[in-house]
């Protein structure tokens, strides 16, 4: 059983980078963009409507504040303010996920933020603390992030749900974290390579890394890159892929 989501509403203004439509056809979890690395209210509004109308669970996709930069550069935001613009971005997704008749389920960090919680017990720590301020004292908003990651271990030391999360589209180094996307190879673009890893991430937990190593990568939600060229049509593939190998794929609990 696993969980498809993927990067969608990761737009602004007359600008449009996810075909919004065609994935929330395919995926079973929406992450959204908040309008820090990419989205605005009209945009939001309308994925959380589609969403809604499609039965797809709304996340909230957090981000260093970085349209320019897309939310790839990091950068050293104090904790405090980290923390409150973590709950800034999931109060406003809130609202139209509510006047959607659906509501915001789990938070997912993007980008530059994603990666430092990996191994930044400060930064982790911040945004748990913005998804708790979001939750409410007696709350859960899962997150989403890397196996063995810091951001998991602080969001469920503060009583939050860690889902751990696989990456079908991108590199792995040995560590089992993922290759930095300046470096040659990050990126997976061959069509076959990635449906295939996408299955051998659901049906093994296993993911082969750079080096050519063997390693396990348990993962109950995998991610499909909306921002990539045909990412709707690579992502029906992999559909297809997961169902003929026997895998049910669902919305996390």
């Amino acid at each position: 059983m696993i969980d498809l989501n993927a990067d969608l509403g990761e737009g602004f203004g007359r600008w449009r980078l996810t075909d919004d439509e065609a994935l929330l056809s395919v995926v079973t979890s929406a992450n959204v963009a908040c309008g820090f690395h990419a989205g605005d209210p009209s945009i939001m509004r309308r994925v959380c409507e589609l969403a809604a109308q499609r039965g797809v669970r709304i996340g909230a996709q957090v981000s260093y504040r970085d349209l320019a930069g897309f939310g790839r550069r990091s950068m050293d935001v104090p904790p405090d303010e980290l923390a409150d613009e973590v709950a800034y971005q999931i109060g406003a997704l809130e609202v139209f996920a509510r006047a959607a008749g659906s509501r915001v389920s789990y938070v997912k960090p993007h980008g530059a933020l994603y990666n430092r919680t990996v191994h930044d017990a400060g930064q982790a720590a911040a945004v748990v603390a913005g998804v708790r301020t979001a939750a409410g004292p007696d709350g859960d908003l899962p997150v989403l992030g890397l196996p063995g990651s810091l951001l998991l271990s602080a969001a469920e030391a503060a009583g939050l749900t860690p889902v751990p999360e696989a990456f079908a589209d991108r590199a792995y180094a040995p560590a089992g974290t993922l290759v930095p996307r300046r470096e040659p190879g990050a990126v997976l673009h061959d069509p076959d390579a990635v449906v295939a890893r996408a299955v051998a991430l659901a049906v093994e937990g296993a993911v082969t890394a750079a080096d050519g190593s063997r390693i396990a990568v348990p993962a109950r939600s995998l991610c499909l890159h909306g921002d990539t060229p045909g990412a709707a049509g690579l992502a029906r593939r992999v559909r297809q892929a997961l169902d003929a190998a026997g895998v049910r794929v669902e919305a996390f609990a």
